[in-house]
């Protein structure tokens, strides 16, 4: 009985996925989003994270809305909002300056997406989070937000 109920649902995978296999899509051994970034991800600090992304200054700027509430109550599941009017805008990157792995998010963008971005972060304590924009042009640009954390959010 266990051995069909496999069969059935490696049958029933095989059969929604051989559209995308035969039209090129989906190739066995070819990764459809970009490459994981690990070292900038497993970071200790936010200045190696933003170092293996090649971010080694970036520019205040007005240009990026970062909303976040002031005190979040529960640090497991705080929620911000990202908005960029800068031209060009290729990339995101959110940083909670004071987490165990500081580098949250990079959102890339093409063409003439908007940037824009909803998350759900997981904050360890009162901490600065910052929003990195990349441009085409190769500047960053940042904006901050201190969040006062009222319940341990990664450490419990």
């Amino acid at each position: 009985m266990e051995l069909r109920r496999k069969f059935l649902k490696g049958g029933a995978s095989a059969a929604l996925l051989a559209p995308l296999i035969g039209s090129g899509l989906l190739i066995p051994g070819r990764v459809l989003a970009s490459e994981w970034k690990r070292a900038a991800f497993t970071a200790q600090n936010p200045a190696d994270a933003l170092g293996k992304l090649g971010v080694s200054t970036a520019a205040e700027s007005r240009e990026i809305i970062l909303r976040a509430p002031e005190i979040a109550e529960n640090g497991g599941k705080v929620e911000i909002e990202i908005i960029c009017n800068l031209p060009d805008t290729r990339s995101l990157l959110v940083v909670a300056e004071k987490n165990p792995m500081p580098l949250c998010a990079e959102l890339n963008f093409k063409g003439k997406a908007q940037p824009y971005a909803k998350l759900q972060l997981k904050l360890a304590e009162t901490m600065r989070v910052r929003a990195i924009a990349r441009t085409a042009d190769g500047r960053n640009h940042v904006t901050f937000r201190e969040i006062k954390v009222t319940l341990g959010g990664c450490g419990g």
